[in-house]
């Protein structure tokens, strides 16, 4: 085992630099009311003399005189947002424009995965890398010490998007945001990682998981950071998939030849590699005692995993459990998407920590979703337990934009609420006015599980407005399930969502939603459906889906995959 390094540098330098910040979140936190106002001003002001900032009379927004005044006159001019409504603002900066939704041009564009629509282009300003990406990534860092001192002392295994997939109409690149900062982080930060950033510039998915794997599990591991879980899932059956070639490649100082991986990234992690027959045959070693190695096996001195547990990627940890050692803290990576970054998880709850000072936040209440008259809540106002869907203004161009989410208010940050998030406003799903949770959804399966004892490796659900039926899948652990025995599975899927939902359930009495039809998956379908998607462009690091959706094109790829 690769020996441990002393963490007295990283933490002494992160702890003075995130220390800060972490005083700045504190002090906003105090007064939200009062934040929120100063940067909703702020925002106004940067972006007054814009393009969208003289259509949507900002100058007169700013002459309000108290805070109340000035939320009624932003909600008078400014109206609600989703990216359709700004994508010809947006276009007009990729084809060079200035000055259109802030000023001066977009530093770059992080784009969504695209897997359903047309690929959203969110520009980034340098004000909001800055604080989002710069001062919110140091109290990320700090955080970490705060809560583990020790997760310094070995390698970061952090997985990151592609610092460059191209370039606008203008010449302004489009990437990974979250790769630009790993790229441009001091060289000291640099130090920590297994692995250089050009790693995820590979292509090949396959390629890129063996080699952030081939460096990351013959090192001291003690810090792993990745949006999706479902990637670690990945990561730990590539690991057993070529254990062989990874003992090879980590003995001889080598990276397989076979695989799909440009020169110039070789010649940037040989590097890293070295000769090290001792590790080998402690992996060796580890494979003839355990069979198949798990992350605990490899990292026994992990200190902190950081992932998304929340939502619908809280399917993907059962896949996990159990894979890492028991003293490890599994934090929250936070309520985050490509348009905002809220906050951050500063404990081992699933509640993200809101910055009132970066971003200006509006709510609407879950019950007021459907109506024609929405009112529209300050961060102050939320109620703990309740759940909002959230509209942000940030200083990269969004103005009143629409999140989708469905979020829930957990316990106050100093005098600022928390949130943790449920799902998207789109995996509730309502042919004939049921609406159907994806949350509901995934319980009553769950519950069904431990009534049967049959247990799922992956499930989905489709909502079929032709035969007003449900469509459930699932890919049963044990691949020798019948067919009858699956049906009779969904029936008790189906009297779990009559109790758990009103709706659904007269509904179904009233035989206005029929009787859900059953499928059975292949195995590894969630895998091959993924592959399909990416091969069709989606990316990989933001890849995600709802597990309860209506959508006509992802059903029918879930139709090829059903066991004949």
């Amino acid at each position: 085992m690769e020996k441990k390094t002393c963490p007295f540098v990283p933490n002494f330098l992160l702890g003075c630099a995130g220390g800060i910040q972490y005083l700045a979140l504190k002090r906003s936190s105090k007064n939200p009311r009062k934040s929120q106002e100063k940067t909703l001003r702020s925002i106004l002001t940067y972006a007054r003399d814009t393009e969208y900032g003289k259509e949507h009379h900002f100058a007169e927004i700013l002459e309000a005189k108290t805070d109340s005044e000035l939320y009624s006159r932003y909600q008078k001019y400014v109206q609600l947002n989703d990216y359709e409504d700004l994508r010809p603002y947006v276009e007009k900066h990729k084809n060079g424009a200035e000055n259109i939704l802030f000023p001066g041009k977009p530093l770059l564009y992080a784009t969504t995965s695209g897997t359903t629509k047309e690929p959203k282009w969110v520009p980034i300003t340098q004000e909001y890398l800055h604080n989002i990406y710069g001062k919110m990534t140091k109290v990320w860092l700090f955080n970490f010490i705060k809560n583990r001192p020790q997760v310094f002392t070995g390698k970061i295994v952090s997985i990151v998007g592609k610092v460059k997939e191209g370039e606008a109409p203008d010449g302004t690149m489009f990437g990974s945001v979250s790769g630009v900062t790993q790229r441009d982080c001091p060289k000291f930060v640099k130090k920590l990682y297994a692995s250089p950033a050009s790693v995820f510039s590979i292509e090949d998915y396959t390629a890129r998981y063996y080699t952030l794997m081939r460096m990351g599990i013959e090192r001291n591991i003690t810090l792993v950071v990745t949006a999706n879980p479902s990637t670690i899932v990945e990561m730990q059956n590539n690991v057993n998939e070529y254990f062989d070639d990874y003992c090879t490649d980590i003995e001889n100082g080598t990276l397989n030849a076979k695989l799909n991986i440009p020169q110039w990234i070789r010649d940037d992690i040989q590097p890293y590699l070295n000769p090290n027959p001792e590790r080998a045959a402690e992996l060796r070693a580890l494979k003839a005692k355990y069979g198949t190695v798990l992350p605990k096996h490899y990292w026994p001195n992990i200190q902190i995993l950081n992932t998304w547990k929340c939502g619908n990627t809280a399917v993907y940890l059962d896949k996990i459990n159990g894979s890492f050692p028991e003293h490890m803290l599994h934090q929250e990576f936070g309520y985050f998407a490509s348009e905002c970054r809220f906050g951050l998880v500063l404990d081992d709850t699933i509640n993200t920590v809101l910055f009132p000072h970066f971003h200006y936040y509006e709510f609407v209440a879950e019950e007021e979703l459907d109506s024609d008259n929405k009112h529209f809540l300050q961060l102050h106002e939320l109620q703990e337990g309740k759940r909002y869907c959230p509209y942000v203004t940030t200083f990269a161009g969004l103005y009143r934009y629409n999140m989708n989410d469905l979020i829930e208010v957990g316990p106050s940050f100093c005098n600022t609420p928390t949130v943790h998030m449920i799902q998207k406003v789109n995996g509730i799903v309502t042919m004939t006015g049921e609406k159907l949770h994806e949350r509901q959804f995934i319980e009553a399966v769950h519950t069904t599980e431990q009534k049967t004892g049959l247990m799922t490796k992956f499930f989905v659900g489709f909502a079929d407005m032709e035969k007003s039926a449900y469509h459930f899948y699932y890919e049963f652990a044990d691949q020798s399930t019948t067919q009858e025995q699956a049906e009779n599975f969904t029936q008790l899927v189906d009297e779990a969502l009559k109790a758990t939902n009103i709706e659904y359930d007269a509904k179904r009495a009233s035989f206005r939603v029929k009787e859900p039809i059953t499928h059975r998956l292949v195995e590894q379908s969630f895998e091959k459906f993924k592959a399909q998607c990416i091969a069709e462009g989606a990316r990989d690091g933001q890849f995600k889906m709802n597990l309860l959706m209506q959508d006509e094109k992802r059903h029918a790829k879930f139709k090829q995959l059903v066991i004949s």
